[in-house]
């Protein structure tokens, strides 16, 4: 039996752009949820569970991949390093989630940075990430700029303003589910223009010292 090989940017008969945007909008709302209910002194496989139970709550379709939470120096790891059990957030920390949740039959893909007390820096650094990932998907809107030329432009801005940028994360497509179908690999890789509703711009930064980064993610979509 022949494969047939699809359009990179190919969807299935299930998908609705605004069924994307509401998946992400209700990503993005669970992401939030679940942060205000992290305290310190809980452990990343404590947050992972509390983070199964709200989505459940909410009435998700189902998970779409691993429920990721990250503590301090593990804010440095990328999406395939496992999470750490026991690691525990401290008083005065960061810490962030990325959720990939099917909401009526579309991927919701969504991530965000939060801190603990008043460590000044590692405020900065979640802002940044967020700030950065704005500047970015700006820059796509204006310029219509392909995969390659949107990280040039992260990993240049991201030094501008005193961080690194972490080259290995680069975006990824979403769809109706499963999005594995239509596959095109990742965004930083993707020699053209990304269409609007199909892919995830992420953006992972690290603190110069090593010490601990910051993560945001989201989809592109044509407003600002």
């Amino acid at each position: 039996m022949t494969s047939v090989s699809l359009p990179p940017e190919a969807v299935g008969s299930a998908f609705a752009l605004d069924k994307m945007i509401a998946a992400r909008d209700k990503t993005m709302a669970a992401v939030r949820r679940i942060a205000a209910q992290i305290r310190p002194g809980m452990t990343e496989q404590q947050a992972k569970d509390l983070a199964k139970a709200e989505l459940e709550s909410m009435g998700m379709d189902r998970i779409w991949h691993g429920i990721i939470v990250r503590f301090g120096r593990s804010t440095l790891k990328i999406f395939k390093q496992q999470i750490d059990p026991d690691n525990v957030l401290l008083d005065d920390d960061i810490f962030f989630i990325d959720l990939g949740i099917v909401w009526d039959g579309h991927e919701g893909d969504a991530g965000d940075t939060f801190t603990t007390g008043d460590n000044a820096r590692k405020q900065a650094c979640a802002e940044a990430a967020r700030q950065l990932w704005q500047e970015v998907a700006n820059k796509w809107r204006r310029e219509r700029l392909a995969g390659p030329a949107l990280y040039q432009y992260a990993a240049e801005r991201a030094e501008a303003m005193g961080w690194r940028l972490n080259l290995d994360i680069k975006g990824h497509r979403v769809s109706d589910f499963p999005h594995a179908i239509y596959k095109a690999g990742s965004l930083g890789d993707f020699a053209q223009c990304p269409d609007a509703g199909l892919w995830i711009l992420e953006i992972q930064i690290a603190d110069p010292s090593g010490e601990f980064g910051a993560f945001y993610e989201d989809l592109l979509v044509s407003e600002g």
